[in-house]
Formats: structure tokens, sequence, C-alpha cells
């Protein structure tokens, strides 16, 4: 993937140099974290599973420390907002790459919400370490994984995450992650895309009036895979505007994430079977499929996840 003359966004909160990265010994929310000590990989990668199959990751942590013998205990995170952050574009290559993708995700999605006589403002991101003030959305932890926070706006990042979805999970490899990080962005934002549409608080009333667990699941998983259409429309449109952007094996990277990542696989490794009534993010299968859609056919219109024949 090419991004040296990507449009580097200012809209950018950097607080990964937070002193503590968030964490303080007093006030806030305690996280159990085992006396034994489960390293923040562990975390993540609970996180993760519980970010892709709707369990609060809180719940999955607590259960690895009881397993690993170690004694619950607490941090306490702060949730005051930090006086030392950085805002505008990152210095760092991470912060420079990710500044880069969000300037050609806004200037595209502009594009695009102009030719249907929209104006687009695209969202805020915030990179931290381990955790911090998540706003109107509580806390943001590193277990979490990505997220988009629809009452501010903004997308909360912890780098790391990438690095455990090339190692951990397989999601990519060599220069090619670079592409899935993109995509892993480009999907957050296809959220905000989602929330301006005024798709999210349609769906979030439809989940309250939702007869069952269920019912409401596989609205979310329209919700998820319209963004990983999106992510695909936003690869068509830069892939157009920069016809070098992409390098042989990006897309097959991007698939090969969305495939590490989807509820089957996710379900088949942590407890040995699927439950499809309990997908929040979609199959494998599935996330390849839109994702691929949006890519090829370039449209929001394409990306209509609630009318589709065959999710």
């Amino acid at each position: 993937m090419r991004y040296d003359d990507f449009r580097r966004s200012e809209n950018i909160d950097d607080r990964r140099d937070d002193e503590g990265g968030g964490f303080s010994p007093g006030g806030g929310l305690g996280i159990p974290i085992g006396q034994g000590g489960l390293g923040i990989g562990t975390i993540i990668v609970l996180g993760l599973l519980g970010w892709a199959l709707g369990i609060d990751p809180r719940i999955l942590i607590g259960g690895a420390e009881i397993l690993s013998g170690g004694g619950p205990s607490s941090v306490q995170v702060d949730r005051r907002p930090s006086s030392s952050r950085g805002t505008g574009a990152p210095k760092d290559e991470m912060g420079s790459f990710i500044a880069g993708v969000l300037g050609e995700i806004d200037d595209r999605w502009s594009e695009i919400f102009q030719a249907s006589g929209q104006s687009y403002q695209g969202p805020r991101i915030v990179l931290f370490r381990n955790a911090t003030n998540g706003g109107r959305c509580g806390m943001a932890q590193s277990a979490m994984g990505p997220f988009y926070c629809p009452p501010d706006r903004q997308i909360f990042v912890d780098t790391a995450f990438f690095r455990e979805v090339e190692t951990r999970f397989r999601g990519c490899s060599g220069k090619a992650c670079q592409f899935t990080q993109a995509y892993i962005i480009a999907h957050e934002a296809g959220h905000h895309v989602q929330n301006l549409l005024g798709i999210i608080p349609r769906v979030t009333r439809a989940q309250q009036q939702a007869g069952s667990r269920a019912e409401s699941n596989r609205l979310q998983v329209m919700v998820e895979l319209q963004a990983d259409c999106f992510s695909g429309v936003w690869a068509n449109r830069e892939n157009k505007k920069r016809p070098n952007f992409l390098e042989p094996g990006d897309i097959d990277a991007a698939l090969q994430t969305a495939s590490a990542i989807g509820d089957d696989t996710l379900q088949r490794k942590m407890q040995g079977r699927v439950v499809p009534d309990s997908f929040t993010h979609g199959s494998a299968e599935q996330r390849k499929r839109w994702f691929m859609t949006g890519f090829q056919q370039g449209t929001v219109q394409a990306c209509n996840t609630f009318q589709a024949a065959n999710l």
C-alpha cells in the first residue's frame, strides 16, 4: 500500500504519551488484572474476542484470571481528560500513517456526499495506550479493540490492536498489514457514515424494540457488514483517485483479516462450536463478501445490507 502522498488529517487527538498510559492510582473504573499477571497481549486478545462476539471483555478477562489462578486485583483508570494531549497530525510513522488514511477517507466520503447534495464532516480519531477517557461512551480500553463512539463522533484506537491482528490472529503478514490497518480504520469510519446517514439511530431504536437477543444481534450484524462494505467503497474510490495506491497482496490481506475476525472463526477457536444466533459482526464469508461488494461496485447503494436477499 502506497500512502506517501496521502493528505494528513489534523483531526487527531494523540494521547499515546499521556503519563501512565491513561492509568492512575486513584479514582475511576477498576479493571480486573490478575496478581499473577495477565499480559496486555492476553487482555487484548480476550477483548478482541469479546468485541467480535458481543461479550463484555471484562467477563472474559475476569474468567481468564480465575483459570490462570491469579486472584483478582484492580488498577484504576482515570476518567478525567488528559492535560497533555497532542492534537494534529502525529509525527511518528504509525501516527502519520493513521492521519494519512483518515485524510483520504474524509476526502473520498466528502466527494460521495457532495455528489448527492450532502455535506460530510469526518470523525475524530483518538490514539491512546491502555485506556483513556472515552467521553460519552465510557472508558476506552485496549481490550475493546478499535471502536466508534456515535455521540461524540470519535474513533478510538490503541495501535497495539494492529500487532495482535498480525501476530496472534494471523490476519495479515508483512507490508500488506498496512492495508489491513487501513481497512480497520475505514470500517470504523464506515460507522461514522452510518451515523451521519441516520442508520445507527434507527437500528438502535429497532434493537430496543427487538423481541429477542438473536433479533437484536442480527440487526447488529447488518450494521457491521455494511461498515465492511463502506470500507470497500473507500478502497474503490481511493484506487481510482490513486491507481498505484494498492499493491499486490493488499486486497488479499484485507480478506484474510476479515476472515480471521469473523464471528464463526473466533467462536470456533474460543469454544469449539459456532452459534450463528450470537453473531454480532458476521461470519468470515459474509465479511469478505461485503467488503468485496463495496470494493467492486464502489457505491453506497450496493451496501444496503438491510434489504439484501442474502446477508
